[in-house]
């Protein structure tokens, strides 16, 4: 039985944004602020660029490769279980980082509002109720975390759009003038970290075989959501350059409320940080409902290979030991580094993983594959995934050397664990 093409392009299109559009919005224009001014915009174009660039290739290969697993699908089966093992790896890093970060910066609104959320207990405390709290949530029953999940759309969205319907009113065009243009680097080194806020659009595509007219719709889509993510972006960047000006920086903790307590006064700025750290934290919900089951799958399959984590609960039938080890990540990297360093910690991974959907597109197309006739093609044959790929390779070469030498690191420890892993296979097998 086929699955029933019904989504459109609207549909689709929403499905992106929804995803996309998470934590990392409501602090990263201070950070990003801090070193392009109002040229900020231009790393806002050039990560848009590249999403768009690699969205394409997941298009592509989703109309090949149909089964279950995404990246982790498409890159094993373009090549081998190596690459597909770092791959399953590198999204759960991404992931828990990702939240890890995204809990950092929900602590450091809280505390412009609650000052008790600067001290380091205060902090931990919540890591705790958080981490674990969603953890028993989703542990307990599937349904639980699925109703709380529902409303983040709106939680997410609401304080966007009350800053751009509202702020442009105290916007002083001045602010927003370029003192200087910035260099390919400075856009390539704030990129690194402002495309924490780009990352998930591939999820968005998991409904790629019920979407109708595929060929035409999905690049439809993929444009319309990473232009309106784009316009909400930057609309949010420029409101909040032209209200605070030069002064943006100073607020790296909160800006958007600062923003709000300009615009609104002090009830703004109460309402924009609860929105704010409500939204990002049925992010956090969200991820820890679906992402340990990424886990659990991967142990089930023997990608990781601890069989523990591929049991379910005799009672709640959850995969309640996966779902446990990816709090307990989350917990830990949130107590020991803070917004910006996770954000590039996961942005990284991510890039590593969009680099092997670059390649897997080129060796796809330079393959005989004929069964895609009713799927999509990226236009212009090997020049974008061939771009794509070297983008993000000299996005990657902006990392510091420190944080170069621990991803090689990992990479060559998950290697070893790899080899030992077939060595032990191979031994069972005889």
């Amino acid at each position: 039985m086929k699955l029933k093409r019904e989504v459109g392009v609207l549909g689709l299109s929403a499905n992106i944004i929804n995803i996309i559009i998470g934590g990392g919005i409501f602090v990263l224009p201070a950070i990003i602020a801090a070193s392009l001014g109002a040229a900020s915009i231009a790393a806002y174009i050039f990560c848009g660029f590249v999403i768009i660039m690699v969205m394409g290739c997941f298009a592509e290969l989703g109309s090949v490769y149909t089964g279950t697993g995404g990246s982790y699908n498409y890159i094993e089966s373009s090549f081998g279980n190596y690459a597909g093992f770092l791959t399953a790896i590198l999204i759960v890093v991404a992931s828990f980082t990702g939240d890890a970060a995204v809990a950092n910066a929900i602590v450091d609104i809280l505390g412009t509002f609650l000052p008790v959320f600067k001290d380091s207990w205060a902090q931990s405390l919540f890591f705790i109720l958080l981490f674990f709290g969603f953890g028993y949530i989703n542990i307990i029953g599937l349904k639980k975390g699925v109703g709380f999940v529902k409303i983040i759309t709106v939680l997410k969205l609401a304080p966007l759009l009350l800053i751009i319907i509202f702020g442009y009113t105290d916007v002083s065009i001045s602010n927003l003038y370029w003192e200087s243009t910035p260099s390919t680097a400075e856009i390539g080194e704030m990129s690194l970290i402002l495309f924490f806020a780009f990352v998930g659009a591939e999820k968005g595509l998991s409904l790629s075989g019920e979407v109708k007219n595929p060929k035409k719709t999905i690049p439809k889509a993929i444009a319309l959501s990473i232009i309106t993510i784009l316009i909400i972006y930057i609309l949010i960047q420029l409101i909040s350059q032209g209200v605070l000006g030069e002064t943006l920086s100073n607020f790296d903790k909160n800006p958007l409320a600062e923003v709000a307590n300009t615009v609104f006064g002090p009830v703004g700025f109460t309402v924009i940080t609860i929105g704010a750290a409500l939204s990002m934290i049925g992010s956090i919900s969200s991820k820890i409902l679906s992402m340990p089951r990424v886990v659990f799958a991967a142990a089930k399959n023997d990608v990781i290979p601890i069989k523990k984590l591929g049991t379910i609960h005799k009672k709640y039938a959850t995969p309640y030991m996966a779902i446990l080890l990816y709090v307990c990540l989350g917990f830990s990297f949130s107590i020991i580094g803070g917004f910006k360093e996770l954000a590039i910690i996961s942005s990284a991974s991510t890039l590593l993983i969009y680099l092997g959907i670059s390649f897997a597109t080129i060796k796809l197309k330079a393959s005989k594959l004929k069964n895609t006739t009713d799927g999509f093609k990226v236009p212009g044959g090997y020049i974008i995934p061939i771009i794509s790929s070297v983008v993000i390779l000299w996005l990657l070469s902006k990392l510091s050397q420190e944080k170069i030498i621990l991803f090689i690191s990992v990479i060559l420890v998950l290697s070893t664990m790899f080899l030992v892993i077939k060595l032990i296979s191979k031994k069972q097998d005889k």
